[in-house]
């Protein structure tokens, strides 16, 4: 594997860290900015319609600059965001900072997984991705834990610090790391970059992904007050509970990524399948210990994990270009958008539990949308992009 796929790892885990500190930091942002807690998880949503809205504009904008440059000028708007975001003074300021990261974390991942399709081969292109969004993964795994600590002990301010001095070393290990490239598949007009969504079929994709991820940030977003004040357990003990979730979605993630070259719609409608029995489960035993923490891992397991699968069947469904790639992160930004937002509205009507349902609702949803692929005889996943000649003999 490219020494430049790790490279772009790290770069995904600064903005997924930054993305995810909120959740770990709800009781102590809302202390400190006088606020709801869902309020605070308003912020979450402030990031994710920044990036489903902002982001493809401003990756429209650096594509005209090499993929390198692009990088570089992103990095720059992110630090701007989380610096922001540290010294914010009150709610409003919060806002404008998330919104500032959430473009510039769009922009990142359209363009770093296009770098990602250009240094690897096509065959081994599924794997690729799961290498860089073990970047999501170990967001998970160890930013989200330990900006929770570094915020519980030393004041959530420095936990925005510490996610900007992380921006700087990825952004350090790209300029040495990355090599320099040409716009991918030679570039084009924007009109030849837009053309590729008169595909129906894309949509339709594009909308599982949201149905993904938004049947699990149902669950992910509200994770800090369902098991304690649901479950009961003490605030120190959720950092390790987290922990232990970000590893259950780095396992997951592995797998996901061995599979998705050549199984991207089995393996999604089995992600789906499981997450809703998983959500369901948390559901109904989210306050016995051992249960709630057993359905949490699943959860971890089949849902951001799924990352590989979809957008393998997202570039092979339209293309690689960053452009396709921001669109795809806009519509799993969007998931994010419903399961922060209006888990935020059912919990005011229908107490803690209530989001865990409604994801379990938007998991069905998305093996809705894979009911065509299924019927369908011959699977598009299963033809290989860089074999043209048998998919004209076919046809």
């Amino acid at each position: 594997m490219p020494r430049a796929v790790y490279v772009l790892a790290l770069g995904v885990f600064a903005m997924v860290t930054s993305e995810f500190v909120v959740a770990g930091l709800m009781p102590q942002m809302a202390d400190g900015l006088h606020v709801t807690i869902p309020q605070i998880g308003y912020l979450i949503t402030a990031f994710a319609v920044a990036m489903s809205v902002g982001g493809p504009f401003l990756t429209m904008t650096v594509t005209k600059l090499r993929p390198k440059r692009a990088l570089a000028v992103l990095f720059a708007v992110f630090l701007l965001g989380n610096v922001l975001a540290a010294t914010a003074s009150d709610y409003a300021v919060m806002v404008v900072a998330r919104v500032v990261t959430g473009v510039a974390s769009q922009a990142f991942f359209g363009v770093a997984l296009s770098i990602c399709a250009q240094v690897t081969r096509p065959e081994v292109r599924g794997r690729a991705i799961a290498v860089t969004m073990n970047g999501l993964m170990l967001g998970t795994l160890l930013g989200l834990p330990l900006s929770t600590l570094i915020g519980e002990h030393l004041g959530w301010r420095a936990a925005f610090w510490a996610i900007a001095v992380l921006t700087v070393i990825a952004a350090l290990c790209t300029a040495v790391g990355v090599p320099h490239l040409e716009h991918a598949d030679g570039g084009g007009s924007l009109r030849e970059e837009l053309g590729v969504f008169r595909n129906r079929t894309l949509w339709r994709v594009l909308s599982t992904s949201t149905c993904v991820i938004g049947a699990t940030f149902c669950a992910f977003s509200y994770l800090n007050p369902i098991l304690t004040e649901v479950t009961g357990f003490a605030v120190g003990t959720v950092p390790l509970l987290l922990i232990a979730y970000g590893a259950a979605t780095v396992i997951g993630n592995s797998v996901v990524g061995r599979l998705a070259d050549r199984y991207a719609v089995p393996v999604l409608l089995c992600g789906l399948v499981l997450n809703f029995f998983f959500l369901v489960g948390f559901a109904l035993l989210a306050h016995l210990s051992v249960p709630a923490v057993i359905f949490m891992l699943g959860i971890g397991l089949v849902g951001v994990t799924m990352n590989p699968a979809m957008v393998t069947r997202v570039q092979r469904t339209g293309n690689a270009r960053p452009l396709v790639n921001t669109i795809h992160s806009s519509f799993i930004t969007f998931g994010i958008v419903i399961g922060s937002s209006v888990g935020g509205v059912v919990i005011g009507r229908f107490g803690l539990r209530s989001p865990l349902w409604l994801g379990a609702a938007m998991a069905l949803v998305g093996v809705a949308t894979l009911v065509p692929d299924l019927l369908r005889r011959e699977r598009p996943d299963r033809i290989s992009e860089e074999m043209p000649q048998k998919v004209a003999i076919r046809v």
